[in-house]
């Protein structure tokens, strides 16, 4: 392997990236955009649920009720409707979610020590909000009840009865459980992606439909070397959108890694490399680049934004999309990272995640060399 030649197509394809404003565009901004957009609009947490409040009994234990709810971090009264039918109009134009009805003779029921109905309705255009939505308003009624048994008791001179189970619960890891302090890390996968194999999946196919291939073909250079030659450059492009997506994460979202720095990079750089095989593959194979650009999204960015466990958990998917996951590479990276950034972990705990992309990496290189070889390299 001579140095010289991976020198020449570097430099090579490096002032071709320069001059590609397209390229250039897609390598830094578009992952800037895509972690800031993450970061500020997605988010997996529930709070503020809208609520419309029908209140028939207009007394101050119902009033005293409604002020409760709307205190609670999790539910935001918007407004109050004069009948069932006029609340229903919010959830139908989707101006709430959720929707509670206070019947009249509530005070009543409560004085007397009489269970009274409390409706709630609830919109479920969204199950994972309306599920969460649901076990919020549990809750706080299970809570307002808790209250209320207590007053009784102490009404009547009883001592109260401690429950037989004293669940006490400690959240590791994620210990405010914001969505964002995973979010903001698995976005750096799917960056890699974009950054590293849907570029890499343009270049060597812009080669065979310019005709330049056939002149690389006849110079004294090897698959391997032309291969790295074209890698090098969006290695480093990569890499320089994995640490700018740090730098952001920790300045404008406050998400810092647990581990190590320099084991973050070394997964990172792994990882990178895994990704420019894959598009290189893709490139060398399809031999166009408007068929590589649109293989390069389907089985690059789409598989590792919707299988590698970043918004949608694997294990609630059909067998045969667990299945599938296994060689989505960016399953293996958002796992490191979830052991980086959330739970300080390091080789010892991780090393099955780097040994699969490492052997992703060496068969993927093997392709591209043996299919190179095949076209005369």
């Amino acid at each position: 392997m001579r140095l010289g030649n991976i020198n020449a197509v570097m430099r090579k394809e490096f002032l071709h990236l320069m001059r590609d404003v397209r390229s250039l565009i897609l390598a830094f901004a578009l992952p800037l955009l895509l972690i800031l957009l993450f970061g500020y609009a997605l988010s997996l947490d529930v709070d503020n649920v809208r609520t419309v409040v029908v209140d028939f009994d207009k007394t101050a234990v119902s009033r005293d009720f409604i002020r409760s709810l709307d205190a609670s971090p999790y539910f935001l009264v918007e407004d109050y409707a004069d009948n069932t039918e006029k609340a229903g109009e919010y959830l139908d134009h989707g101006k709430a979610t959720l929707c509670v009805v206070i019947p009249a003779g509530f005070a009543r029921d409560l004085h007397a020590d009489r269970t009274t109905p409390v409706q709630v309705l609830l919109d479920g255009s969204d199950p994972n909000f309306a599920n969460i939505s649901r076990g919020y308003i549990n809750s706080f009624i299970d809570l307002y009840n808790g209250n209320l048994l207590a007053a009784y008791l102490d009404r009547n001179n009883l001592q109260p009865v401690n429950p037989p189970v004293d669940a006490r619960i400690r959240v590791w890891f994620n210990e405010d459980l914001e969505s964002r302090k995973f979010i903001v890390p698995g976005i750096i996968a799917i960056i890699i992606m974009i950054s590293g194999a849907m570029l890499t999946s343009l270049v060597i196919a812009r080669e065979f439909e310019s005709g330049t291939m056939e002149t690389v073909k006849s110079l004294p250079i090897s698959a391997l070397e032309f291969i790295l030659g074209k890698a090098i450059p969006y290695f480093f492009i990569a890499l320089i959108d994995v640490l700018t997506s740090v730098l952001m994460g920790q300045v404008l979202f406050g998400v810092v890694m647990k581990a190590s720095f320099l084991f973050m990079i070394l997964a990172s750089s792994l990882y990178i490399m895994v990704a420019l095989a894959l598009g290189l593959f893709i490139s060398s194979a399809v031999k166009s680049q408007l068929v590589a650009n649109q293989a390069a999204i389907l089985l690059t960015y789409l598989p590792s934004f919707l299988l590698s466990d970043f918004v949608f958990p694997i294990n609630g998917m059909p067998l045969v999309l667990q299945a599938i996951t296994y060689i989505v590479p960016a399953r293996y990276y958002i796992d490191i990272l979830s052991g980086i950034y959330l739970k300080n972990l390091g080789f010892a705990h991780l090393w099955p995640d780097f040994a699969v992309l490492f052997a992703m990496f060496v068969l993927l290189s093997l392709l591209n060399v043996r299919i190179l070889r095949k076209e005369g390299l």
